[in-house]
């Protein structure tokens, strides 16, 4: 019964961001940028989610960045990573990467049997790279446009298209199949924990470098996309 309300509430609230994301990507209109014509809207969600960060998120992160000796963090890093070899591997087939594909499953072989369930990334130091791929990015490679710019509280900046991507992400990733609740939950706590630590070093690189936060993150985040879509050799712009 808590499982299935728990399943209920996520599934809820994957619904609600992806249609409201497709309801205003059907509104858009024209603003000084075209890849952001909802920029009040995100600048707002945005100032939402720099007080969440500043108040809960980044003291927590930081407490467990202090707390937490450097080998042990590598060490879920390197796990969370070996989780999702899976769904990177999908992704990798199904955007006609077969070679990639194969390192993907070859990664996660090694690294959950030699390198103790993916506590110790071995396959890397064997020369296999680790790819970064996602559901957005397959629909990229399918054709699907990006859509227009989103800024969500705790998500974090979205296109339209890599909004619906993330949904199916999240219901591909192997932590939302983990049972009983109370241990999903806490390895969903403690990845997110993980990643916002490893962001610390960026925090201060940010703040001294932009004249405007939300714009700054927005651009990086769009050039991050297109690089990652193109595998790091992206078409020049007007092309």
């Amino acid at each position: 019964m808590t499982v299935t309300a728990g399943f209920s509430i996520r599934r809820l609230v994957r619904l609600l961001v992806v249609g409201g994301a497709v309801a205003l990507a059907g509104q858009a209109t024209a603003g000084e940028n075209p890849r952001d014509p909802y920029e009040g809207f995100n600048r707002a969600m945005f100032s939402a989610n720099e007080t969440l960060d500043k108040y809960a998120a980044r003291p927590v992160a930081q407490a467990y960045d202090a707390a937490v000796p450097l080998p042990v963090k590598a060490s879920f890093g390197n796990f969370f990573g070996n989780v999702g070899e899976v769904w990177v591997g999908a992704n990798n087939a199904m955007q006609g990467k077969p070679a990639e594909a194969g390192t993907g499953v070859a990664r996660l072989l090694i690294n959950s049997t030699v390198g103790i369930f993916g506590l110790f990334d071995v396959a890397s130091e064997m020369g296999l790279e680790r790819y970064n791929e996602d559901f957005g990015q397959t629909m990229a490679v399918w054709g699907v446009g990006d859509g227009p710019y989103f800024f969500f509280p705790v998500i974090g900046p979205r296109t339209a298209r890599d909004t619906a991507g993330w949904a199916v992400d999240t219901m591909a990733d192997p932590v939302t199949f983990v049972r009983p609740e109370s241990v999903r939950i806490g390895t969903a706590v403690l990845r997110f924990v993980d990643i916002r630590a490893g962001l610390l070093p960026a925090d201060k690189v940010v703040e001294e470098a932009a004249l405007d936060k939300y714009a700054y993150i927005r651009d990086a985040y769009l050039q991050r996309r297109r690089n990652l879509i193109h595998d790091g050799r992206p078409p020049r712009l007007d092309d």
